[in-house]
């Protein structure tokens, strides 16, 4: 009697976990994360090399064709443009929004420190968590950032734009007019500065046109959004988009046309990766014409 009852409860045990394991397997094909994982072959060690590389290359053109070679003047012009239309629009609000905290440094410098780091962070763990819990939607995520990224460098090359904080600024990438803006990167401290020595020489004062800041947050709430199981995870990465939009105004770092040019760069890169691997699919299974799920 006990060795039977033993028995069933080992039968049991197997048939709960059959059950939550295809439970688990409907919810993550729907979601597109066991789609074809047969055919996925990731390594993380070439993940990293692939992506830092590209990392270096990004870098590289972004500062060697920015402020190192376009002039002040140049993107001052299209700095005006950008301010023209949005006074047109009647939503010329980016030096009123800064104007409201300038008295609150530590405040400040918190956003300074948000700007500067966070979006390497958060974008770095849900690269990470794709990789690990969702697979077959790595690649087309993965590829997806990396061509937004590309198309922002078309981008800072096409419009070289002069930041906000830079307007007033009488240095050698700023300037020096009359709008109000206060650099508080400069002003206020931060963990770096784009003034400091090589900072100020390697970097492309003017890729501000379209802002990755904000494409990568954007991409990080369609990547984790739909997977976090509590609400409170769900309403912070909901928040981190418009965080990250407030971050870039109130440091003068950005306008907020910006961002809606890091919204195209970003739909523009899902529709290269979503093409893409539409593509190779079809070479490689010419029969099965069923889109796969994002």
């Amino acid at each position: 009697m006990s060795d039977h009852g033993t028995v069933d409860d080992r039968d049991q045990r197997k048939l709960d976990r059959t059950e939550a394991e295809a439970v688990e397997t409907a919810e993550q094909t729907a979601h597109g994360a066991r789609d074809d994982v047969t055919n996925t072959r990731l390594r993380w060690w070439v993940e990293i090399l692939v992506l830092l590389a590209l990392y270096i290359i990004y870098s590289g053109i972004r500062n060697k064709f920015g402020s190192a070679t376009v002039s002040p003047d140049h993107a001052f012009t299209n700095a005006r443009r950008v301010i023209t239309l949005e006074r047109n629009l009647g939503l010329y609000v980016e030096e009123g929004i800064q104007d409201v905290f300038l008295d609150y440094r530590f405040f400040l410098q918190t956003w300074n420190v948000f700007y500067g780091t966070l979006h390497f962070w958060i974008t770095g763990y849900a690269l990470i968590y794709l990789f690990r819990k969702q697979p077959a939607r790595y690649s087309l995520w993965r590829n997806t950032i990396i061509f937004a990224t590309l198309l922002a460098l078309i981008g800072f090359s096409w419009f070289p734009l002069m930041p906000p904080r830079l307007l007033d600024s009488c240095g050698e990438f700023g300037a020096c007019a009359s709008y109000g803006f206060v650099d508080t990167l400069a002003n206020y401290g931060g963990l770096w500065s784009f003034d400091s020595g090589a900072m100020e020489q390697i970097s492309n004062q003017y890729a501000a046109m379209p802002s990755l800041h904000f494409a990568w947050a954007l991409w990080t709430f369609l990547v984790l959004y739909p997977h976090l199981k509590h609400r409170w995870s769900k309403v912070l990465i909901a928040v981190y988009p418009w965080t990250t939009l407030f971050a870039i105004i109130v440091t003068a770092n950005h306008y907020w046309l910006d961002a809606i040019g890091g919204v195209a760069a970003l739909a523009g890169g899902f529709a290269i990766a979503w093409i893409l691997r539409e593509i190779f699919r079809r070479l490689r299974h010419p029969r099965d014409v069923t889109p796969a799920p994002a």
